[in-house]
């Protein structure tokens, strides 16, 4: 036996929890050349693997530990996944038998599966109707069974499994299971009724597959049924369905262990790929996660899905460039969509290219629809856009765009009453703004700072002072409100503590203008920076000028 090697398990376990899969991987592999038959390390080591989509080099773990007689939910999902991608349906089956699960529902619906898979039907209806009776388990039985019925044609039935679950209040519709109805309906030469699904489903959020779903219903053309061709793919959905019921409850490097089987065994399903890529954007695994969206084939409807996608995990890992060459691309080869603007401006502003988001923005609102619920946060970003490049008319009238849609929104409310609180305008409205903004969200430090800092100039001074340290106990380290909190200290005549925020203010890195202005109060105070400004002096609670 090799000697023991604590670097490399060290190293193991400190990659691990920073879910740095390649790292882990590789030292949990070299912790095992010292003790091969580690339960613990094997499993960290199989699991390292199918996190990074290796699963072919997760299943000889996989199986190592299972005829070493381990219990591991995680080499039972690789076996199982390895036996479905093989088509030895009987290996899932001895393993259900030998008591190698991974859990109840993906058990039984594994089970339907294989059974499909060995070409027997009834064996397989058999299963998801044992599936369908068991408590908390219906939705996804009647779901995968009219999967099933659809596969082999029995569209008849399929519908039929549809309007039982709409009779039982069991009809629960993932993305999936919509397109997969309307989908089964098209086949029944009833499009005007997959509309309507898609409808009730999507609204007019409809995705790039959706709306050539759509289109294709509305020109009268029937639509093949390709939710799940095979049986194989039907274990794919059901392990992307597991991942997106559990995804946001359960950690998110358990979750990909799922979505990673299921692009093992679907890899041309690109909302696996793309749940794949979010999680590890999650995880801040950005080149993993730029991977992961750039598998994602120009050819599918969801292309420039992950393209947007992409691009956040690029501009993340502090590639801007590279991100915004991404969006340059798309808006060639998707001219007409208009989150890709509106995503680019985003990207620009971001950036602090502010001038260059402008157009951008301007062309998403051109593009979008006058209903749709997005346009208002597009107007308030093109707002702040001109707001930073001293076209204050057009920024106020950006924010007013977006308050006449979201007349209550608070960070529109927040900005646009700041705005005006610091051009010294409209006060009696700004207060209306900000108080309205701090009474939808007291918790906000940003919002709660732009109320103090409204008393602050309105001359209420002794009002500002709560609201101002309620702000610096929300955003503690935030240098404009521990400034903001000096200020207000110094005007109720507290002086040594202004002296002190103001200093902790320049502690915490403030953009070199108000660093300077900063340095500038502490020296002679804020009365005499002000008259230098040619504003009024504050005269201070003591009565001192």
């Amino acid at each position: 036996m090799a000697d023991p090697n604590p670097g490399a398990y060290l190293a193991a376990r400190q990659a691990n929890v920073a879910n740095d899969f390649g790292s882990s991987a590789h030292y949990y592999t070299k912790s095992l050349l010292s003790d091969p038959t580690n339960a613990a390390l094997l499993e960290k080591a199989m699991t390292s693997f199918m996190a990074l989509g290796q699963l072919d080099r997760a299943i000889p773990v996989a199986q190592a530990m299972v005829e070493k007689g381990y219990q591991s939910q995680m080499a039972n999902l690789a076996l199982s996944a390895k036996a479905a991608k093989d088509g030895d349906w009987s290996d899932i089956f001895t393993a259900l038998e030998q008591g190698r699960g991974v859990a109840p529902l993906v058990d039984g619906l594994s089970q339907a599966w294989a059974h499909l898979g060995e070409g027997d039907m009834k064996k397989a209806l058999n299963s998801f109707d044992q599936l369908i009776e068991t408590e908390g388990m219906a939705v996804y039985g009647m779901t995968h069974k009219a999967y099933a019925l659809g596969l082999v044609g029995d569209f008849e039935g399929a519908e039929a499994v549809y309007l039982e679950a709409a009779a039982k209040g069991q009809l629960r519709y993932s993305a999936n299971s919509a397109m997969a109805h309307a989908q089964i309906l098209s086949q029944l030469d009833r499009n005007d009724d997959a509309v309507a699904v898609l409808d009730s489903v999507f609204g007019t959020q409809r995705g790039p597959k959706v709306e050539a779903m759509y289109q294709a219903l509305r020109a009268g053309r029937n639509l093949p049924f390709d939710t799940v061709s095979s049986a194989t793919e039907g274990l794919a959905d059901i392990f992307f369905s597991v991942a997106n019921a559990v995804k946001g409850e359960a950690p998110d490097n358990y979750t990909l262990l799922y979505t990673q089987a299921a692009s093992y065994l679907d890899p041309d399903n690109s909302n696996s790929v793309i749940l794949t890529a979010e999680l590890l954007d999650n995880m801040k695994q950005f080149d993993l996660a730029n991977e992961a969206y750039a598998s994602v084939s120009r050819d599918d409807p969801a292309f420039h899905a992950a393209e947007l996608g992409r691009a956040q995990v690029l501009f993340a890992a502090g590639r801007k460039d590279a991100a915004i060459e991404v969006l340059d691309a798309l808006t060639r080869s998707h001219p007409d969509v208009p989150q890709v603007y509106a995503t680019k401006g985003d990207t620009l502003r971001r950036a602090g290219r502010y001038a260059d988001a402008t157009p951008a923005y301007s062309r998403a609102l051109e593009l979008y629809d006058s209903s749709s619920p997005v346009t208002w946060f597009v107007h308030y970003t093109r707002g702040i856009t001109y707001h930073k490049t001293d076209n204050w008319t057009a920024a106020e009238a950006d924010f007013r765009a977006a308050l006449d849609m979201r007349p209550d929104q608070p960070q529109v409310l927040n900005y646009l009453g700041y705005s005006l609180v610091e051009r010294g305008e409209k006060l009696d409205e700004a207060l209306d703004m900000i108080e309205k903004a701090a009474a939808a969200q007291p918790e906000n430090g940003a919002i709660i700072d732009s109320l103090g800092w409204v008393l602050f100039q309105l001359g209420r001074y002794e009002e500002a002072v709560g609201y101002m340290e309620s702000a610096a106990a929300l955003l503690p380290v935030d240098p404009v409100i521990n400034d903001h909190l000096g200020d207000v200290y110094w005007a109720v005549g507290r002086e040594t503590e202004a002296q002190f925020q103001w200093q902790r203010a320049l502690s915490f890195d403030p953009v070199e203008a108000d660093a300077d202005r900063i340095r500038d109060k502490l020296s002679r105070g804020l009365d005499l920076v002000l008259r230098d400004e040619g504003l009024d002096p504050i005269r201070m609670a003591s009565g001192n000028d």
